[in-house]
């Protein structure tokens, strides 16, 4: 069974999206769980403070490490196996490889980010940060989000076929999938190829093959 932790001050965020469609599916069946923890139940001031202004000065507030280290300290108690990964616009690119890394391991804890991001001594506490691309988000929930789709996704038993996982984009040597088409055979003046209505099996895969390829290349 996959497990995954979600550190957060929305945990309401998730709610929504997790009872929809395929995870809705792979949780319903026993094949993933999902926990949120609240990183502001771990804040030890009467307000419940998570975030302060950063020193040196400068615009927007930083998440402090005292309730956010101890949020990640009750996420390895609960699941010690757990890999910590903070979601974060300076960490490495979220990859097919790397869902597929994730889905392999079956324990992840993703951290997720707000305001101007984490008191940089915190990076000291997770074992790696990832990012989603060279873009900015309100916070880690999204990213988050992103993560547990794509590897929610690749668990068996969660698609109805076990192919589908595998002819995804990037899931053969970064390769993007080939064109699909489905009825009616011409739409607008666009008409199905006619390979595809062939019935030739070898010439069909011979035109995929091609086909990912050709778009794979006008992509880089």
């Amino acid at each position: 069974m996959f497990h995954a932790q979600i550190l957060t001050l929305f945990p309401e965020f998730f709610a929504s999206p997790l009872a929809c469609s395929i995870p809705k599916r792979a949780i319903g069946a026993g094949l993933a769980v999902v926990d949120c923890i609240q990183i502001r139940d771990f804040a030890t001031d009467k307000h419940r403070s998570v975030d302060d202004s950063p020193y040196g000065g400068g615009p927007g507030m930083l998440m402090k490490p005292e309730p956010v280290v101890a949020a990640i300290r009750e996420a390895r108690s609960r699941r010690p196996e757990s890999r910590v990964v903070m979601l974060t616009p300076s960490g490495v690119s979220f990859t097919q490889e790397k869902a597929l890394e994730y889905a392999a391991a079956s324990d992840i804890t993703l951290l997720c980010g707000r305001y101007e991001g984490f008191d940089e001594r915190i990076c000291d506490y997770v074992d790696e940060q990832l990012s989603l691309g060279d873009y900015v988000l309100s916070g880690g929930e999204p990213a988050a989000l992103s993560v547990l789709d794509a590897v929610i996704r690749l668990l068996p038993g969660v698609l109805g076929s076990a192919d589908s996982a595998v002819l995804d984009s990037f899931s053969e040597e970064g390769i993007l999938d080939w064109p699909h088409y489905t009825r009616p055979e011409e739409f607008e003046g666009k008409r199905v190829p006619d390979v595809l209505l062939s019935g030739n099996h070898a010439e069909i895969e011979k035109w995929r093959k091609e086909e990912s390829l050709r778009r794979s290349a006008k992509r880089s």
